[in-house]
């Protein structure tokens, strides 16, 4: 059964043996054909030697969630074999090193096997035993090429962009691509029933992962000073945002530095410095995971009742404790939107996708400032680290930083007295002043009990008087977030409400359900606390799946407390395995639990 731009691609491989650009090479070749395309990067959390997989699925509908069901398997690590065997559906392909014998019980009747001699070939061809390991991966890249239909022109063009300057490594490449390629054409039937073609879906589409897209959404959003300490997922952030100041945050005329990168000794002192530059007037970042936000508790309790702008990335991976540090979950959502002790309440946003990584990014810092308190934008592994095909950044010139309620030289000497927390509006926010502007608009920044003058209090009244006032900024923030995205059908009587990169596999689910005649409405949060057209929706239904990929339901917990729903009324469709969700996952969560009145989705198949 011929079956065109539709796949799943698996690559299994051994951390540290240079597959990456390998895979690299070829989800860009995709990409540039104009194939809807994504990539799902599933490594270990050592340095080398363990295994890792690299998954590429190819959607002509543009469905770019996990599906793993896997079509073409290439088996490049003999440990993994049983494991990567099993995971090829029937009707599958194994691409294989033929190097070393196959065990014959790992065969499969209803699995082709194609054998290509990769490592051989390369010790025939190449000389030195590094060049060797590396071109091997770029020989299996020539093979599925082969198999596969992939335009030879479009490899060839990248290494000339990569390599233009290095004949060498040029040629090398070109002849390894070449020796997959030829050898695969000379014994297989070329391409394979399961193959590409050439498209033009991804004119308006760019190739970024989240952080990336996160540290240029810092840079265009005026922020000048990040700390930061290393750990995975989020470094890549960092590193992205170095490179971007590095290339436009330097002087024109000195060429000096135009922004302070720190990385600090821990997680405790870089939230320290963000929130002692952010008090200073400049726009400050940390980024961070679990672990470092439970460091940073008490600092971040410090930015809420002292109030202090502060925007903190947190790309979540799978806890408790240090857990699986290179897999993917969405257990920090109660643990951000109540960070510290004592009444805390947060402002939390969700991106689904790098382009709002970007945009949300940008938010956060305005956020910030506008309510002087700290901000998180709550990312995860899959997002910030995997392949994703997105729209286009676009970014509008005419984009002024809102600083909110700074008061200048002028106003302040229009003041009799300036008191830091007053709140002269009525609604929570109190004006601030930057250190040196005039000695009338100083204060004491306080982190102890502190009334509406900004004087040391432990007085009942008082105390409750200014955390009263946080409370209501809080609730006035609500409508100022992000909106949600809401999805309606005609006819549907039930729903589901997610959050962050649930969304690609929520939305396949949909289309799969919607085809089986089985309609349901979706909302997707972008921001806690929770704007009242949330509210809104739990309203409008019976009942409602509330899917995220935590154990304990936490998004459902904060819509439970925000709008005291009965907790009946909110379904938990949870997947937390560490994994990126699937519409696999959300199907059979669906047909395990139905609702009342609900068809169950038999029919729906991924």
């Amino acid at each position: 059964m011929n079956r065109v731009n539709d796949l799943v691609i698996k690559i299994a491989t051994v951390n540290g043996t240079g597959s990456a650009s390998a895979n690299g090479l070829l989800m860009k070749s995709l990409f540039r054909m104009g194939i809807p395309v994504s990539g799902k990067n599933l490594f270990p959390s050592n340095i080398q030697g363990l295994p890792t997989w690299y998954e590429i699925r190819v959607n002509a509908d543009g469905h770019t969630g996990r599906c793993p069901d896997i079509d073409i398997m290439v088996a490049m690590n003999k440990k993994t074999y049983t494991q990567d065997l099993e995971d090829v559906r029937a009707g599958g392909y194994v691409l294989y090193d033929s190097s070393w014998p196959l065990p014959k019980e790992l065969l499969r009747e209803d699995v082709t096997f194609i054998s290509v001699p990769l490592a051989r070939m390369c010790v025939e061809n190449f000389e030195h035993s590094r060049e060797r390991i590396l071109m091997k991966n770029i020989a299996y890249v020539g093979a599925l090429a082969a198999l596969l239909n992939i335009e030879l022109d479009v490899i060839e063009n990248q290494f000339q962009e990569k390599f233009s300057s290095k004949p060498k490594l040029l040629d090398s490449n070109h002849q390894a691509i070449m020796l997959g390629y030829e050898y695969v054409k000379e014994q297989t039937d070329c391409p394979l029933p399961l193959h590409l073609e050439r498209m033009e879906a991804n004119d308006d589409y760019i190739m970024i992962d989240g952080n990336t897209a996160a540290g240029l959404g810092c840079l265009y959003a005026g922020a000048t000073v990040g700390a930061w300490y290393p750990i995975t997922p989020s470094t890549s952030l960092f590193d992205a945002f170095t490179r971007f100041c590095h290339k436009y945050r330097k002087d024109p005329e000195t060429r000096k530095n135009r922004f302070c990168i720190i990385q600090s000794e821990d997680e405790i002192a870089a939230i320290g410095i963000v929130l002692g530059a952010s008090w200073n007037g400049a726009r400050a970042f940390t980024s961070t995971s679990g672990p470092g936000i439970s460091l940073m508790n008490e600092c971040i309790g410090l930015g809420y009742y002292a109030e202090i702008p502060a925007v903190i990335f947190d790309i979540q991976r799978v806890g408790p404790s240090t857990g699986m540090p290179t897999r993917t979950q969405q257990g920090d959502i109660l643990s951000c939107a109540h960070a510290s002790h004592g009444d805390t309440e947060h402002i939390v946003l969700f991106p689904a996708n790098p382009e709002e990584c970007f945009h949300l990014s940008v938010e956060a810092f305005d956020l910030a400032e506008r309510f002087q308190t700290p901000v998180f934008v709550l990312s995860d592994l899959d997002i910030g680290m995997n392949d994703w095909r997105t729209k286009k950044i676009e970014w509008d010139d005419s984009y002024t930083p809102d600083r909110g309620k700074v008061l200048g030289k002028d106003e302040l000497e229009k003041m009799e007295t300036f008191h830091r927390y007053l709140d002269l509006d009525g609604d929570g926010i109190a004006a601030r002043t930057l250190p040196g502007e005039t000695a009338k608009g100083s204060y004491f920044l306080r982190g102890s009990g502190h009334n509406k003058h900004g004087i040391y209090t432990e007085n009942p009244d008082e105390y409750q008087e200014v955390v009263d006032r946080l409370k209501r900024k809080m609730v006035g923030a609500r409508e100022k977030l992000p909106a949600p995205i809401i999805h309606t059908r005609p006819g549907a009587s039930a729903a589901i409400i997610s959050l962050g990169s649930c969304d690609p596999a929520i939305r396949e689910a949909l289309a799969e359900l919607e085809n089986a005649g089985i309609l349901l409405d979706y909302l997707r949060v972008r921001a806690f606390p929770f704007a009242q057209s949330v509210g809104d929706f739990i309203e409008s239904y019976d009942s409602i799946y509330v899917v995220e990929q935590n154990r304990d339901g936490q998004l459902r917990s904060l819509l439970i407390n925000q709008f005291e729903t009965p907790p009946q009324k909110l379904v938990p469709l949870l997947v937390y395995g560490g994994m990126p969700l699937s519409a696999k996952d959300v199907l059979a969560g669906i047909e395990a639990q139905p609702l009342k009145d609900q068809e169950k989705p038999t029919k729906a198949r991924v």
